[in-house]
């Protein structure tokens, strides 16, 4: 088989040191689906923020700065060869295929924008923000890796299967705090079109914040 019918698999640790795997493009799907689902199921713990928050605001602040803070040294560590039991493996596993040989940044700019939407926003609005990002954004991924065969133009590989799939998690999400159909459609919609943007794991950050923004603005 030619070289260039492989592709590169995220970065793994052996012995301290970081190797790229490679394996054939055309069975990539099965395991991009596998790495989607490890990186969903963590992307998803972070609908229990406003759990927490209702709880102590000071509290799930403190945790979402520390936990930031240790992943990026873990982190760190890790792409320098370091192997921290169970973090490091896991990033790995759950690392996509463009970050091979990379600092893997999708988990901290996951807790700054849980932690931007808890600082910037009141309670109920910070809820819709948060939980657009967790279901919204996660189950869109989900979605496209999956079915997600007719792709959208200007968006890098964004998929119209994950957009759909945005639009009604996210307008769900959001009913299901304010319980108003027509400031929901509206925060969906634009939830919608902001993760359609080719932000990559950017989108982490704007993603809510354009959600809780534009709730802000419906006065929810």
């Amino acid at each position: 088989m030619r070289r260039a019918e492989f592709a590169e698999k995220p970065a793994r640790e052996e012995g301290g040191t970081i190797l790229p795997f490679i394996f054939p493009k055309g069975r990539t799907t099965r395991r991009e689906l596998s790495i989607e689902l490890t990186r969903k199921s963590i992307h998803l713990l972070i609908a229990f923020v406003p759990f927490i928050a209702s709880i102590s605001r000071s509290l799930i602040v403190a945790l979402l700065i520390s936990g930031c803070t240790a992943y990026a040294v873990f982190e760190t560590l890790r792409f320098n060869g370091i192997s921290v039991p169970i973090v490091s493996d896991l990033t790995a596993r759950a690392a996509r295929l463009r970050d091979a040989g990379k600092f893997v940044q999708g988990p901290i700019t996951l807790g700054v924008g849980a932690l931007l939407s808890v600082l910037f926003f009141g309670e109920s609005t910070a809820a819709i923000a948060i939980y657009v990002l967790a279901f919204g954004d996660g189950l869109s991924s989900l979605v496209g890796k999956a079915f997600g065969q007719l792709k959208l133009p200007f968006t890098k590989g964004k998929s119209l299967a994950g957009s759909i799939t945005c639009f009604l998690v996210s307008f769900l999400s959001t009913f299901a705090v304010s319980g108003l159909a027509l400031p929901s459609l509206v925060v969906a919609a634009v939830s919608t079109l902001v993760e359609a943007a080719p932000t990559k794991d950017w989108d982490n950050i704007v993603l809510p914040l354009a959600a809780g923004l534009t709730a802000t603005l419906l006065g929810l």
